[in-house]
């Protein structure tokens, strides 16, 4: 075998270089130069004899004659006609200047003959002298390896430029390398879960990770492995990203950041060479974390049918994604964290243990975690003593983080506009009214037929919202022209975990309301209800569809995951069976509305012309119309539980207090008792 191995030696071939190419292009242009003579090929010059110079010059050849004392030269050009008799060839071949060379023995002797020849008329041209020294060196330098090594300079220069620099990425010649931003400790990357509000189940879930970058032994002595990655899943704005720096942050490990688009380029193979450089560059530096944010730019699902939208770049780069993260190599002390608000797009090998082992949901902050994060967003601004921090997490249900940061800074341009010293109430729901429905349009010219057409409208919103249990308390109603709508009624959205049929059939009869007082109130009908029908359209077919609502299609969903499949999972039977049940559930609901707005017509009139006078009216103005509404929100009976926990809480604590206030004071007297009888001990 030993001997087998010796004579065939292993061929090791050189790793390419690209100062290969460097080199190539050199040589060729250096053998391509040399080719065409050089510089000094733009002329035609020749060497010959004193004797056939003088013969020359006799003939009338000469036009000008330079003479060098130095070296003993001259130098004859010759006339355009005698070109072909001198060099035996055209002018077209010889290029523009016609010189002859010549050496001599003394000057003297040359002035004569061409005192003589001038005497003769035979040379009737200048005669020069040239006193410059020759520098061989110095002519072959300027003459023929300037001009080379300009072209040279030039062409690393370009080469350099395309590159990106000295070392950087992204170039064309760099385009493999990753492009992820490190950030180390005591860097600029300073976030720590103390940044983070809300989310505390998440960040449980992530501080196992932080545990395990800080103390690896504790889990690997037990036999255990390090995890490999965590998926954060969650709605856009709901604070992935930064729960991510805040992982960094805390254990205090190097973090490379990139896009998932930042792997997706042009060029074929690129994507899955950053990939490996990515991982390499890790591996160097672990323990860390990578972290890769919109991981669905690369991690889609693959696509079985390549003509059906599959991508064979994207594919390639998932490919090697997957190998990286769990493969044959190893990668110790390398978490990677993704996120995205697309899991279900993600393919199925990238979701598996070994490679997510666990996905965090960050979902979309409560009522509690909203108080959170309205207090640091909250700390940098100027408020109001007054201001209700509780109030405004009841006011926005279903806003993020980022949402919640927004609403804040709008509330602060507002108090600037206005020129006040802090920031109120007022301008927390002027900003959240803002966001939701748009700038206020008090310019937008309207008839007062139309004006209380609209009043009508909302009027019928706000009165069946009022008489129907399940639908959202109203806030305030207002005519004034917002963004696309013109008038809108706001209501406390009830955050409910999960939505009984009975409580979407009062949003749609509530969401019914304006158009069905139009009918009733006015005798015709307009576009204002348009996105009325198209929300209570959606919510109808979503109810029969999806959520198995209906008599006729009860208990079955039709959901279809599939994108590439362009049929419906349904039969035009049921199709028709859906089309029919969804316009009789709207019609219930509309009937519905008319007969709750008939009923209670005198206030609806009443709420409608207050409407035309303010053009804002709030819920007190609604209550003190229709009396109190029969029905407690359920915002409302979820701050009772709490203030009846709060207050039990408290009434618990301080009876605890009670108890050990008791104890102390019994301890007291005993040692005080103690006391007298050894003082009367003594003195007996």
């Amino acid at each position: 075998m030993d001997k087998k191995n010796q004579n065939n030696p292993k061929m090791n071939m050189p790793r390419f270089n690209m100062n290969w190419i460097y080199g190539i292009v050199i040589v060729t242009l250096i053998a391509l130069y040399m080719r065409g003579g050089g510089a000094a090929n733009s002329s035609v010059t020749t060497e010959t004899s004193y004797d056939q110079f003088k013969t020359m010059v006799m003939k009338g050849y000469a036009s000008k004659i330079v003479v060098n004392k130095e070296q003993n030269k001259l130098r004859m050009y010759v006339k355009p006609e005698h070109i072909r008799d001198v060099f035996k060839q055209g002018s077209d071949k010889t290029g523009k200047d016609h010189a002859v060379n010549v050496e001599f023995g003394s000057v003297d002797k040359v002035e004569q003959f061409v005192d003589e020849a001038r005497a003769q008329k035979k040379f009737t041209g200048e005669y020069q002298y040239d006193n410059q020294k020759e520098n061989n060196m110095i002519n072959m330098i300027i003459y023929n390896l300037l001009p080379f090594v300009l072209i040279i300079g030039i062409w690393i220069f370009i080469m350099r430029r395309m590159s990106g620099g000295s070392g950087g990425a992204g170039g064309v010649f760099n385009v493999g390398k990753s492009k992820a931003k490190m950030y180390e400790k005591g860097g600029e990357l300073n976030v720590t879960f103390k940044d983070v509000a809300g989310q505390v189940g998440a960040k449980q879930e992530v501080q196992e990770i932080v545990d395990f970058l800080k103390n690896p032994q504790k889990y690997t002595e037990l036999g255990g492995k390090i995890p490999k990655g965590a998926l954060l899943v969650g709605p856009p704005g709901t604070g992935k990203t930064l729960l991510a720096k805040a992982v960094a942050g805390e254990a205090g490990v190097p973090f490379f950041s990139m896009s998932g688009s930042d792997f997706v380029e042009m060029f074929v193979g690129v994507g899955a060479s950053r990939v490996r450089d990515l991982f390499r560059q890790a591996k160097e530096k672990s323990p860390c974390i990578i972290f890769i944010d919109e991981i669905d730019a690369v991690g889609r699902a693959r696509s079985k049918n390549p003509a059906m939208g599959g991508n064979d770049e994207r594919e390639n780069t998932l490919n090697a994604l997957l190998t990286e993260m769990d493969g044959f190599g190893t990668n110790s002390g390398v978490i990677i964290l993704a996120a995205t608000n697309r899991a279900d797009m993600l393919d199925s090998a990238l979701l598996r243990a070994g490679r997510f082992d666990r996905q965090i949901h960050v979902d979309l902050p409560d009522l509690s975690e909203r108080k959170d994060i309205f207090r640091v967003h909250l700390k940098p601004l100027k408020t109001d003593e007054t201001l209700d921090i509780d109030y405004l997490a009841r006011q926005t249900p279903g806003f993020s983080g980022a949402d919640i940061a927004n609403v804040c800074n709008e509330a602060a341009l507002i108090a600037a506009r206005h020129n006040s010293k802090t920031v109120g109430k007022q301008d927390f729901l002027d900003a959240v009214d803002r966001i939701i429905g748009g700038l206020e349009k008090k310019t937008k010219i309207m008839t007062s037929a139309e004006k209380r057409a609209i009043a009508i409208h909302e009027a019928g919103h706000a009165t069946i919202s009022w008489f129907t249990e399940h639908a959202n308390p109203l806030v305030k109603v207002s005519i004034v022209p917002r963004g696309r709508a013109l008038g809108a009624a706001w209501y406390m959205p009830e955050e409910r975990a999960i939505t009984t049929k009975e409580e979407m059939l009062d949003e749609m009869c509530a969401t019914l309301g304006g158009r069905a007082a139009e009918e009733l109130f006015i005798g015709r009908i307009s576009t204002g209800a348009m996105n009325d029908l198209e929300r209570v359209t959606k919510s109808a077919y979503g109810m029969i569809a999806y959520a198995g609502m209906s008599d006729k299609l009860p208990n079955i969903c039709y959901y279809n995951n599939n994108e590439y499949n362009f049929q419906r999972p349904y039969s035009e039977t049921t199709a028709k069976i859906m089309d029919d049940e969804v316009l009789k559930m709207i019609n219930e609901q509309y009937d519905r509305a008319k007969s709750i707005l008939t009923e209670h017509k005198e206030g609806h009139a009443q709420l409608a012309d207050l409407l035309v006078s303010r053009e804002v009216i709030f819920a007190e103005d609604v209550e003190r119309i229709f009396g109190k509404r029969p029905w407690a929100s359920r915002a409302e009976e979820l701050l009772e539980a709490q203030q009846r926990a709060e207050a039990e809480a408290m009434a618990e604590r301080r009876a605890k207090e009670l108890e050990r206030e008791a104890a102390a004071k019994a301890e007291n007297d005993s040692k005080e008792q103690q006391a007298q009888e050894d003082g009367e001990t003594s003195a007996q």
